[in-house]
């Protein structure tokens, strides 16, 4: 698989890092991400909306609302790996310990909560898909994006996110596997600036960090060449 595109707009959150001088200097390695960091203040979403959000929904849905802001978006589609466990976690205990089940937590465990309510909270109806892929969740998503701007989509926001981990689930996974709550959004349409293609490869280590800070962190750097692994594939990116 070969393709092309243009960044033209990104902001991202993660635990001690909003603003671009802070990722800026994350990408040169001056710091790394404090999982115990406070994460920056809200600047977008209503507070009656975030009340009802989950931690990384809660940043995909305020970064995303800063983008459709500022662009003319002409689709949208949001990418997490593991969407609304927290809610679906809550859900399950509740049913363990045959409790009642919040209607909130019921509501919104759905994978596309976040994008739903990215479009009622900027109250447009701007063309929406959610899309969870594993450990390829950023790259697929881009994929998916493509298709968007290949049936006619100029400018496609693309934004991927996580929450918190509930601490039922760190002692099974991989203790590099990133457990804090983070998003990254990316305005982009057609271009030749940025191109990548699929080779073979495969990788059983989880990364430090997710796809989408990975490919952040490259970017941010002007690296001219770099590659992300995935399940299957190497996705290698070269800057023109």
């Amino acid at each position: 698989m070969k393709f092309a595109l243009n960044i033209l707009d990104w902001q991202a959150r993660a635990p001690g890092l909003s603003d671009v001088s802070q990722w800026l200097a994350w990408s040169q390695g001056l710091h790394a991400i404090d999982p115990a960091a406070p994460q920056a203040k809200l600047t977008d979403l209503p507070m009656m909306t975030a009340r009802r959000l989950n931690s990384g929904s809660k940043l995909a849905v305020d970064c995303g609302l800063a983008m459709v802001r500022k662009h003319a978006i002409d689709a949208v589609v949001y990418t997490s790996r593991h969407g609304e466990l927290e809610h679906n976690y809550r859900i399950l205990h509740a049913l363990a310990c045959e409790q009642d089940v919040s209607p909130t937590d019921f509501a919104m465990s759905v994978h596309n909560s976040a994008v739903g309510n990215l479009t009622i909270a900027a109250r447009q109806p701007i063309v929406s898909s959610s899309l969870s892929a594993g450990r390829d969740t950023f790259q697929q998503g881009l994929c998916e994006v493509l298709s968007l701007l290949q049936g006619g989509y100029a400018r496609v926001l693309m934004v991927d996110f996580d929450g918190a981990l509930p601490d039922f689930y760190p002692p099974s996974l991989p203790p590099q596997m990133p457990t804090w709550p983070f998003a990254l959004a990316l305005v982009i349409e057609a271009g030749e600036t940025l191109h990548c293609e699929t080779c073979p490869g495969t990788s059983q280590a989880e990364a430090s960090l997710p796809q989408s800070l990975l490919f952040l962190r490259h970017y941010l750097r002007h690296d001219p060449q770099f590659a992300i692994a995935g399940e299957r594939l190497q996705w290698q990116w070269t800057r023109a």
